[in-house]
């Protein structure tokens, strides 16, 4: 019964029971996404406030300038050489398994994608256009909004005004933590509802596109898992292993996390418990604070990888022979949109109609040969941005010297 307590054994058996309710009961289970929606907007409501804070009480305490810039700068580089790293790997192997070949295009010739077309092309992705998209409207909307971005910015803002006042904007910042210690209280209250959400969704995934879905285009699902699980234990295991920290012992530590983004298809719903983890794992609050709202629109390691998969499956679904100069041009454009996939909702739709429409080449309406199965793919990439963004963060805690070893060795003690 102990077991049972458990938060990770609770998200898991409400997996499975969503699969089964799904299978057996497929309209009742489609009308349980309801549950999925309203706990994913529970913690959605805690996002901003949480960044505003965190970011906010980390900056205005740190009081280095040099020291923020220098973070934050380090920060974009790793983002935007593992993102790099992540389209090249998904491409190769694309390319070596040549999954679309030989897959019948006739149902997608007729099929509705103008929901994912319109919202692309209403969707501006150019660099000056997502430039512009990080400074809102107003202060206080950015927040209301639930804009991940702008609300970093204001915070950064607010932090430097913060630092620059030294002594004088102290009882500002006590009273920010205080508050974030309430919002953080108010997060682990929500938490306690992870099954039910996870439960919901997995329920109308089965519900609504039928248990046989989960054997559609089965070559190109299996061939995005194993390239994430090559991505996570290669690279990522590279490089904690670099940084002084074994990837399996982290992935173990955040499993709690992990189990939830595979139940809610969303990495942002684990995002708040994430932040604190990181912290609780030696990592310093200013970096925790700056690097995991940032990487959530710079370092999308999975969907990078499943765009440029996906791309190219279509690409050899329609018998199209890409140059090699085109492969290089299709990742320069892959690089491009893909910064803007976080803030989107369907993200993974939009943007590869984004970038299909930018390679005209490609028809645009393969779309419709994905959708049956983009659910399933949606959770691999979720946790694979979630873990991406966790080692981001070791990683630029450690190489600045803001990662505290002591409270990381007494976390491997406790955990023994």
């Amino acid at each position: 019964m102990k077991l049972l307590k458990n938060l990770t054994v609770q998200v898991i058996i409400a997996i499975v029971l969503g699969i089964i309710v799904g299978a057996i009961w497929p309209e009742f289970g489609a009308s349980l996404k309801i549950l999925a929606d309203l706990f994913i907007k529970l913690i959605k409501m805690m996002i901003t406030p949480i960044i505003f804070l965190t970011v906010a009480i980390g900056i205005g305490a740190m009081g280095d300038m040099k020291k923020v810039g220098k973070i934050g700068g380090k920060a974009l580089l790793y983002f935007e050489i593992v993102s790099t790293i992540a389209l090249a790997i998904g491409i190769a192997v694309a390319l070596i398994v040549n999954a679309g070949a030989g897959i019948p295009t006739d149902s997608a010739n007729g099929s509705d994608v103008s929901q994912y077309t319109e919202a692309a092309a209403n969707q501006e992705h150019g660099i000056g256009a997502f430039i512009g998209s990080i400074i809102p409207e107003n202060f206080i909307g950015a927040l209301a909004n639930g804009e991940l971005l702008p609300t970093l910015f204001a915070a950064v803002l607010f932090g430097m005004a913060a630092a620059a006042l030294g002594e004088k904007s102290k009882p500002v910042i006590n009273f920010f933590e205080l508050v974030s210690e309430i919002f953080f209280k108010i997060v682990g209250m929500v938490m306690k509802f992870s099954p039910i959400g996870a439960f919901g969704a997995m329920a109308y995934t089965i519900g609504n596109f039928g248990i046989k879905s989960l054997g559609n285009l089965g070559m190109l699902m299996a061939a995005v898992y194993i390239t994430m699980a090559i991505f996570l234990i290669v690279v990522l295991g590279s490089i904690a292993k670099f940084f002084g920290f074994n990837i399996f012992k982290f992935i173990a530590y955040i499993k709690d996390e992990i189990f939830l983004v595979i139940g809610t298809s969303s990495s942002e719903s684990a995002l708040p418990s994430m932040m604190r983890k990181l912290e609780r794992f030696g990592c310093s609050k200013q970096v925790v604070g700056l690097v995991v709202p940032t990487g959530y629109s710079f370092n999308l390691d999975g969907t990078a990888i499943y765009l440029s998969m996906a791309a190219l499956f279509i690409a050899q679904a329609y018998g199209v022979d890409l140059t090699w100069i085109q492969i290089i041009t299709l990742l320069g454009i892959l690089m491009i949109t893909s910064k803007g996939a976080a803030g989107v909702t369907g993200s993974g739709f939009i943007t590869l109609a984004a970038t299909l429409a930018a390679f005209p080449m490609i028809p645009v309406e393969g779309i419709a040969l994905l959708i049956g199965v983009d659910r399933f793919m949606s959770e691999a990439r979720a946790v694979t941005n979630l873990i991406g963004n966790g080692v981001a963060t070791v990683v630029v805690s450690k190489s600045e010297k803001e990662f505290d070893e002591a409270v990381n060795a007494e976390l491997t003690r406790s955990r023994a």
